[in-house]
């Protein structure tokens, strides 16, 4: 059965929360249509019982009544449209609080089926989507059907015949208000790629000047963007005329319709039968009648954009989560005496879209204190290895355990005492050098961050403003490797982190590993025959199953000897 959507009861949640704020909302939105209509009625008093027949007794009430009217509807105006936005920011506060809590219990699989710009995409373009459809769409056209239905029951009162004509141009009004909007959003839309192209242009042209010089293509460059520029210039204007010319449509539809009404109340036999009164709203209401009408299409196509923004945020609010882990466990009930033994049951691992298994039937167990290097050609499974025995991926089949638990049953807020990961890449956050360090985990005292951070060789940055642009890559894999010891774990994980070192950098980065590496397990992934040779077992992967396995002088002769690994390809395994 498929799960209820989410996003109402965001929504209910928002109006509970805010419920003065709803109530002065709700009261507001009948305000504003009541003022649209009741001044006309005022209007018509005032002429037919005083400007008329000249009775001045009771006309300034009705002045003051009236302009009381008017200046209140636009201070409801006013409040309803603060209201709305107020209501709408916290909505969309809630859906991307949502977001942000979904997004920690996804599993690490879905942020391979998804780029960066998809995922920021529901927080960003589908949010504001959502709010654009509860502040201009949804919430707008229901006051602008009420304020036309208003509208035109008033008309009707007066006159059937004139809410006959009315209705005919509001119809006219309606259709012409579609058929523009339409056809503005299609000039809109090819524009816009005219645009796009425009810019491209100009970015490849840069990014490419040095070809363009060499080859002489300036002038076949400038003509083609000159060409661009024209396709752009029609297009655009094909924009403007639809813009410019609805308003003059509306302006004259509305215009003719009162002169309509003027013309067809005139004279001693008028054919709608009107009082002056009667036409002075008449005219009024008219005045107001067209502006809802011409709001339609923008309140419609806001709807349609926000459909698909809550169908989007819907979708990822129903993505499958990881499962439930065991928030029980301690760090002593996983590793009471700071031992770390690791141990794949068989295991295996395909992703969701995959056909076939990165890792297959996987048997291995790593001791307590044993350094274990993972090497073979790039794609057969060992950074997913790495990732299982994290926790961050579950196996498809088979378990791996860490001193006997299942470590897709640790909850993350162990993981970084229990495992100290160290990727190819650096990845900094905001702030100084100890927040590198700490990761903003208060529990990290700035002695200890020193303490890590001089044992990798850096404590010549400790003291002075930290520039991550100023680092060299390997001081920014030292900094790495010092961040994985701040909680002393009793397990280290290096995933190839010499891969774009030189061999002078590779040499330093191995010493510090070696010490760091002393009374702790050591998982690593490497390429590179000097790291190869600082772990104490080899496990030689193909296909997602062990090869060979043993120390590195085994290994790596047993490689040689099969044409694996030679000299003349630098002493590195192949990566392809």
């Amino acid at each position: 059965m498929r799960e209820k959507n989410p996003i109402p009861q965001i929504f209910l949640a928002t109006l509970r929360k805010r419920k003065l704020r709803t109530l002065l909302l709700l009261l507001s939105i009948i305000l504003v249509v009541v003022g649209t209509v009741l001044p006309a009625q005022v209007l018509r008093l005032i002429i037919d019982a005083h400007l008329v027949p000249k009775v001045s007794e009771g006309l300034l009430p009705l002045a003051l009544l009236y302009l009381a009217l008017q200046t209140g509807t636009c201070l409801f105006e006013f409040l309803k449209s603060a209201l709305l936005t107020d209501l709408g920011q916290e909505l969309v506060a809630g859906l991307r609080r949502a977001m942000g809590r979904k997004l920690s219990r996804l599993p690490m699989h879905y942020f391979s089926r998804h780029t960066p710009g998809s995922v920021t995409s529901h927080f960003t373009n589908d949010a504001e989507e959502v709010n654009t459809l509860f502040t201009d769409g949804l919430v707008n056209l229901v006051i602008d059907l009420s304020k036309v239905l208003g509208i035109f029951i008033s008309i009707c009162l007066f006159s059937a015949r004139m809410a006959l004509v009315t209705f005919f141009c509001m119809a006219v009004m309606l259709a012409g208000t579609l058929y523009f909007r339409g056809a503005l959003f299609k000039a809109q839309k090819a524009n816009l790629v005219q645009l796009a192209r425009v810019s491209s242009h100009i970015s490849e042209t840069l990014g490419n000047v040095h070809t363009v010089k060499a080859y002489a293509r300036e002038g076949y460059m400038e003509e083609l963007y000159q060409k661009r520029l024209r396709e752009n210039y029609r297009t655009l204007d094909k924009v403007n005329f639809y813009d410019s010319f609805f308003p003059t449509f509306v302006q004259v539809l509305k215009n003719g319709l009162i002169v309509a009404i003027i013309l067809a109340s005139a004279g001693r036999h008028s054919l709608l039968g009107i009082s002056l009164g009667t036409l002075a709203a008449s005219v009024e209401l008219v005045s107001h009648l067209f502006r809802p009408i011409d709001l339609f299409g923008q309140e419609l196509e806001k709807i349609q954009q926000g459909k698909s923004g809550l169908a989007s945020i819907g979708a990822f609010l129903h993505e499958a989560e990881e499962e439930p882990k065991n928030e029980r466990l301690t760090v002593k009930d996983i590793c009471p005496d700071g031992r770390a033994e690791i141990r794949f049951d068989h295991v295996s691992y395909r992703y969701p879209d995959g056909d076939e298994d990165v890792i297959h039937d996987l048997c291995l167990t790593i001791e307590d204190k044993e350094t274990l290097a993972f090497i073979g050609r790039t794609g057969v499974g060992k950074t997913t290895l790495m990732r299982l025995v994290l926790g961050l991926l579950k196996p498809t089949e088979g378990r791996i355990f860490y001193n006997g638990i299942p470590t897709d049953t640790i909850p993350a807020k162990l993981r970084r005492q229990l495992f100290g990961s160290v990727e190819q890449e650096f990845v900094p956050v905001y702030g100084g050098l100890f927040d590198q360090i700490r990761l903003y985990d208060s529990s990290i005292t700035d002695e200890r961050c020193e303490e890590v951070i001089r044992s990798v060789g850096l404590g010549h940055l400790v003291g002075t403003p930290f520039k991550v642009s100023s680092l060299s890559q390997g001081q920014k894999q030292l900094l790495s490797i010092a961040r994985a010891l701040a909680t002393n774990p009793p397990l280290l994980i290096f995933d190839e982190i010499t891969a774009a070192l030189d061999a002078e950098t590779e040499d330093r980065l191995v010493s510090v590993l070696m010490e760091a590496s002393k009374e702790r397990t050591v998982l690593s992934i490497s390429h590179r025959e000097r790291t190869m040779r600082s772990a104490g077992r080899l496990v030689y992967l193909k296909n997602g199953v062990i090869q060979d396995e043993g120390t590195p002088d085994e290994v790596l002769s047993r490689l040689r000897t099969q044409g694996i690994l030679t000299d003349e390809q630098g002493k590195d395994l192949p990566r392809a």
